[in-house]
């Protein structure tokens, strides 16, 4: 086997490099899976044999110059966030088996190997330039928020996870021939007035490396808390209950699909919401 170095908290870093796949759904039985070929990305419906096997052919739709070499992705709810040699593209998989490039969504980078998607944005492992972080809030729209490489010292970056210690956040970066690096996220020192937002500015900081025995190639994600507290004991959510599983497809297309077509609301309600009926209170 080849060497791994294990850190407290379920995350490791091994020097056997792993081909990156996201599944949608609770398993093979049910959801979808999308995979890397070596012609592009793959996507398929894994409610059966048959189907897997004529719609990984999809791979082939999907040859340059839309995906080329692709090395990771993420899939926050409708959107595929997927690396490949060019940088950062996305995906509208609202339908799964006919997954549609979203017009000129791209972010170019030079070695992106490898994405973390946290809040509203996504950490791309950039290889040689550290640490891209993308504000992806709007995902037909992404936008570079910064570049992150500790003054040069994070220059072969493969792959990271995130994770949460009371109020701060940190990343676990797998940085190559340089090991493991920690990052210190976001911090309630670092920005006092925004940092109770749902999605602070991340402000990373380089606090701590541990040398490894190989390459550090990849970085393996903890299992989640049942349920995760503010600094005041107030619940923030709950998550792993005992018995509970993901959502299927079937359950998670009920969420934004109303007959195989997407359904959403406006802004500001259209008609005005009509006023509550007053029932008079008994004497």
């Amino acid at each position: 086997m080849p060497p791994t170095t294990t850190i407290p908290g379920g995350a490791g870093v091994g020097t056997e490099s792993i081909r990156n796949a996201a599944t949608l759904g609770s398993g093979a039985s049910e959801g979808g899976v999308f995979g890397d070929t070596e012609v592009g990305r793959s996507t398929y419906d894994s409610e059966s044999a048959a189907d897997c096997e004529r719609r990984r052919n999809l791979g082939h739709k999907y040859r340059a110059p839309l995906l080329d070499d692709p090395r990771g992705i993420a899939v926050p709810f409708r959107y595929a966030l997927v690396v490949d040699r060019e940088g950062l593209k996305v995906l509208d998989v609202t339908d799964l088996a006919q997954p549609k490039a979203v017009g000129q969504a791209r972010v170019p980078l030079e070695d992106a190997r490898n994405i973390y998607v946290a809040r509203t944005y996504a950490y791309v492992s950039a290889g040689k330039q550290g640490l891209a972080i993308v504000n992806v809030e709007k995902p037909a729209a992404p936008k570079l928020d910064q570049f992150f490489n500790a003054k040069g010292e994070l220059n072969d970056v493969n792959d990271l996870k995130l994770g949460m210690v009371a109020g701060s956040a940190f990343a676990f970066v797998a940085d190559g021939k340089n090991g493991l690096r920690v990052l210190q996220i976001v911090s309630p020192w670092d920005d006092p007035a925004h940092f109770s937002g749902f999605s602070p500015r991340p402000m990373p900081k380089l606090i701590a490396t541990a040398r490894t025995r190989g390459p550090a190639l990849s970085v393996s994600k903890g299992i989640d808390r049942d349920r995760a507290v503010d600094e005041s004991g107030n619940q923030l959510a709950v998550f792993g209950r005992r018995g509970a599983r993901p959502l299927n497809r079937t359950e998670s297309e009920a969420l934004y699909l109303r007959s195989g077509k997407l359904y959403a609301v406006a802004d500001q309600p259209q008609p005005a919401p009509r006023a509550e009926a007053r029932v008079p209170l008994e004497s």
